[in-house]
């Protein structure tokens, strides 16, 4: 093994019973999302790309010691444990947040510990975003594997072994001709967005380091990104508490559904939650971890027929 893929270690002693598994999640894009394993132990396992260059992360708690335990390789090693903290929701802030309604008041009591998470990684959360627009979860996570696999490459160190990838950089989504965007059945809309976000990758990065609103505000400057792109990339890189993924086929009526009973469209969420900003984005992650959410009874939204196969190489 080289230098570069020494094993590189952190414990970590949080002040608050600290889920591994809670923050980590909604950064897996689908069942098979080549950047993410839980292992047979329930520890968490990431491929992904720092300023420093791509890295391993494994991540595990031991509850009974109060302690989070991190192992990480490659050039990224030393970036992804200093980050480590964020990523769990060290930078959480619920103060101010009142839950206004029964329900929540409820979700809150029975998850007084949920925290989200920040990566500190926009490209990281925009590329699979884009990918994920206007298609069915289905098509979306299909292109994103096959995106990684034809691009991307192996996680350094044990990474390999766990067939562990790193999402492509920038200057790589940058020479993808747009045949090859077609193959991961990706349009020319979106594929054009992509190598768009690519060009300006550097400047789009150090969007970790601001506000909410004024990320919003230069993510919505870019060519094909809207609300609903901008607010999946804020909640997950930057733990935005007021990320609201207006747009969502689901989002609006299970809100309306857990909290009134009937089902809202956007605008009726985006009146009806106007109270909680700052924390607008916590009245559907609640309602999310409660389990909260219409009976499905209508067709699901089919995803199209001309979807190529599944791609892999070892």
């Amino acid at each position: 093994m080289s230098g570069t893929e020494a094993e590189r270690q952190r414990t970590w002693r949080p002040d608050w019973p600290c889920s591994v598994t809670g923050p980590l999640r909604p950064l897996r894009r689908g069942a098979g999302d080549p950047t993410f394993r839980i292992d047979d132990a329930g520890q968490v396992w990431r491929g992904t790309r720092t300023p420093e260059g791509p890295a391993t992360l494994r991540v595990g708690s031991a509850p009974s010691d109060g302690e989070v335990r991190a192992s990480a390789w490659g050039p990224g090693a030393d970036w992804v444990l200093d980050s480590l903290p964020g990523l769990l929701g060290a930078h959480d802030d619920w103060s101010g947040f009142e839950p206004r309604h029964p329900v929540l008041e409820e979700a809150r009591r029975r998850h007084p510990h949920l925290r989200t998470g920040r990566t500190g990684l926009v490209m990281e959360a925009l590329v699979p975003a884009i990918i994920e627009q206007k298609v069915t979860g289905q098509e979306a996570f299909a292109g994103f594997r096959m995106l990684v696999h034809r691009f991307g490459e192996r996680a350094p160190g044990p990474g390999r072994d766990l067939k562990l990838w790193v999402q492509p950089d920038a200057a790589t989504l940058r020479t993808i001709p747009s045949w090859e965007w077609l193959r991961m059945h990706v349009d020319h809309a979106r594929s054009r967005t992509i190598v768009t976000v690519a060009r300006v990758a550097d400047s789009l990065e150090r969007l970790a380091g601001l506000d909410g609103q004024e990320a919003e505000r230069r993510l919505r400057s870019l060519p094909g990104v809207g609300e609903w792109t901008s607010a999946e990339v804020r909640q997950r890189a930057l733990g935005d508490p007021d990320a609201v993924s207006f747009g969502d086929y689901h989002v609006a009526k299970d809100v309306g559904w857990a909290l009134t009973g009937t089902p809202f469209d956007d605008e009726e969420m985006r009146a009806y939650l106007e109270p909680w900003r700052p924390h607008r984005g916590r009245v559907p992650l609640l309602i999310g971890v409660a389990g909260l959410h219409r009976p499905r009874r209508g067709p699901r939204m089919a995803p199209r027929t001309h979807l190529p196969a599944r791609v892999t190489r070892g």
